[in-house]
């Protein structure tokens, strides 16, 4: 059987992803993009050590302006996701409108579960949807992903006096802002650390899969400037 890649070249590409959503061509490799082979079931057969590489492989595509989740037709992929879903990875991000998931890691619709907060902080909210995602969606790999120049850990940081509940968050940064020594870096990085540390220790169903190595749970930080992800 001829690779994905030369199935792709010979023939026209929506007939290739109406071929591929329906089960017509097998035998995907990551490192090639999403899965243009299975577009409707992006876990496909990953280990969460794959999945993990997909996510840092796409945002290499992202900062090298190599999209391919772009190439994909978001008719079929809306029509197979309707009636359920099955993304390969769950990521919780900042709220930050400079910080778009699915663009960062080149995915597209069904593929990234999304749970976004100011700081990318721990709740007891975030931690119920991320358990759904591990438990009943069966997500392969887990981020948490702070990014460069973050306004709330800045906030906590300083500590002012602020409108409305926006001080609300200062208690769950305050421990990255602890160990920063005053450096914004540090404690952007320090804090999507103790965040994963958080998913894998307060929640029994994270921390069972993590253990069960169903999951892998990992931290990164976003550099606005360059768009690569780092590992922290």
């Amino acid at each position: 059987m001829p690779n994905d890649e030369c199935t792709a070249a010979g023939m026209d590409r929506r007939k290739f992803l109406q071929r591929s959503v329906t089960g017509a061509v097998v035998g995907v490799t990551v490192t090639s993009g999403i899965w243009l082979a299975s577009a409707s079931n992006a876990q496909a057969t990953l280990t969460p050590e794959a999945a993990f590489q997909e996510l840092l492989a796409g945002n290499q595509r992202f900062a090298d302006n190599r999209l391919t989740s772009i190439e994909h037709d978001l008719k079929i992929l809306k029509d197979h996701t309707v009636d359920k879903q099955e993304p390969f990875a769950a990521v919780l991000a900042c709220a930050d409108s400079r910080v778009p998931v699915e663009l960062v890691f080149d995915q597209t619709i069904g593929h990234i579960f999304v749970t976004r907060v100011a700081g990318n902080m721990v709740t007891p909210e975030i931690i119920a949807s991320l358990e759904y995602a591990v438990a009943v969606l069966q997500i392969r790999v887990l981020l948490v992903l702070g990014h460069r120049s973050c306004g709330a850990v800045k906030a906590a940081m300083k500590a002012d006096n602020v409108p409305g509940q926006i001080s609300s968050l200062y208690p769950h940064l305050r421990p990255a802002v602890e160990q920063s020594a005053g450096n914004l870096d540090k404690a952007i990085e320090g804090n999507a650390r103790l965040q994963a540390e958080l998913l894998r220790t307060s929640s029994t169903v994270i921390r069972d899969a993590s253990k069960a190595g169903t999951v892998k749970v990992a931290a990164g930080v976003y550099d606005l400037a360059t768009g690569k992800v780092a590992l922290s």
